[in-house]
């Protein structure tokens, strides 16, 4: 035979487990190097905001980018050396290699190092870019010390880290543009608000300014046609989502334009036929990503469904816009009314408005109630978010000096919220 097996001894053990340990930690820089030059602008954002232990160390390592690469590279060469040397010494402990012995040590240190060193880390990096940079914060803070003179070193004398840098860097961050527009102070209030609306567009999601469920105006596709002919009638909307049974259902969309040469139909017109494939995405998508989405595909309303497939609100192309330059009202819109000013400190919101709007409304930071709203988008969720428990008539809740009191509640749906703001003396 070619190969003849020596077995295992103590040091064959202790040599064993010493290499599984490299193995990881050359997962651990693999995974690294994806997660952290991976993040979004979103993700930066929620790391820089601190608030652990994990997110403060992070934040730390993405000040200085440069040396946190250094130090991804030194460990894992350092690492995958010792790999190399450790696999071969448990070889020879093992097995005498009469012929091909090079030939097999390559093989088997390569399939090791590609597999559990490099692969199967970035992959499962790939999709948990900011669950990876987290986790791996604080040991990275270690190496970066450890390793610090090799670090700067490759620093100071490599052009590879720039070149790094520079692909993954090669767009302005929300930082940067924020503080671009607090520079514009000779702009007026119109074009700083606009401005404002750009810089925080690129950091939003769909779910942030989707219609939700229970305001989405819809059609039953067993309805008649002057059932449907009612309907739109009365929303004043140019497309209708279509849904069998219950709107988490959606069967299409119903495009208005498409049924004007058949309006003077009977109800026993088949108006099914004209329904259109129905577009679906993920509640948290981009919203940039959507609006590209609708330039590409030539399309203006998407149906927004969780992770389950359940059907969360409705947005359109003009929700989009008006994260950007504001309302949008044409001439079948009603006036303003999702408020109503009662005094110089007290207003009457509807529950379904807008945090971000009610916050306008009151000439407020848009991050007043970023520490306790979660992912509660209106004032009714807010004030849910807050209680933990279903609200009643005549309610009230305080956070950061506002009072809220629930005025009107319809079903189990909390209608009119009373708002009233401390003085400002």
């Amino acid at each position: 035979m070619n190969i003849e097996f020596l077995g295992f001894d103590t040091q064959v053990i202790f040599l064993f487990l010493a290499d599984i340990v490299l193995l990881l930690l050359s997962g651990m820089m693999s995974s690294s190097e994806v997660a952290y030059f991976s993040l979004t602008p979103a993700e930066l954002r929620r790391i820089r905001r601190g608030g652990s232990v994990a997110t403060d160390a992070a934040a730390k390592l993405l000040d200085n980018p440069d040396m946190l690469l250094a130090t991804i590279l030194v460990v894992n060469n350092l690492v995958n050396i010792g790999t190399v040397v450790l696999t071969t010494q448990i070889l020879n402990s093992l097995f005498v290699f009469h012929r091909f012995g090079f030939l097999i040590h390559t093989v088997v240190v390569t399939f090791l190092l590609l597999l559990f060193g490099e692969v199967l880390p970035k992959v499962f990096a790939q999709g948990s870019t900011m669950r990876v940079a987290l986790m791996f914060a604080q040991p990275l803070t270690l190496f970066r010390f450890l390793v610090y003179p090799l670090g700067y070193a490759l620093v100071r004398t490599s052009n590879v880290v720039g070149d790094k840098l520079a692909q993954k860097n090669n767009e302005l961050s929300i930082e940067d543009l924020a503080d671009a527009v607090d520079m514009t102070k000779t702009s007026s209030s119109e074009e700083q608000r606009i401005l404002s609306g750009i810089v925080n567009f690129a950091d939003r999601e769909v779910e942030e300014i989707m219609r939700p469920r229970m305001d989405i105006v819809g059609v039953e596709q067993t309805m008649t046609f002057g059932q449907v002919r009612d309907i739109i009638t009365s929303s004043g909307y140019s497309r209708l989502p279509v849904y069998s049974e219950s709107i988490d259902n959606i069967r299409g969309t119903l495009f208005v334009k498409d049924l004007i040469e058949h309006a003077n139909r009977g109800d026993d017109f088949g108006w099914q036929s004209l329904i259109r494939q129905p577009y679906i995405v993920p509640m948290h998508k981009q919203i940039t990503d959507l609006l590209e989405d609708f330039r590409q595909d030539k399309v203006h309303m998407a149906i927004v469904v969780d992770e389950y497939g359940a059907t969360q609100g409705l947005v359109s192309l003009e929700d989009i816009l008006e994260e950007v330059v504001g309302e949008i009202s044409d001439e079948s819109d009603m006036d303003e009314s999702f408020y109503e000013r009662i005094d110089e400190n007290t207003y009457i919101f509807d529950g379904k408005t807008h945090i971000v709007d009610m916050l306008r409304v009151l000439q407020l930071d848009d991050e007043l109630f970023e520490d306790v709203q979660g992912r509660a988008e209106t004032i009714a969720g807010l004030m849910l978010e807050i209680k933990r428990n279903f609200l009643k008539q005549g309610e009230q809740i305080t956070s950061h000096s506002i009072r809220f009191t629930v005025t009107s509640i319809e079903g189990r749906r909390i209608d009119k919220i009373k708002v009233v703001v401390p003085n400002n003396g």
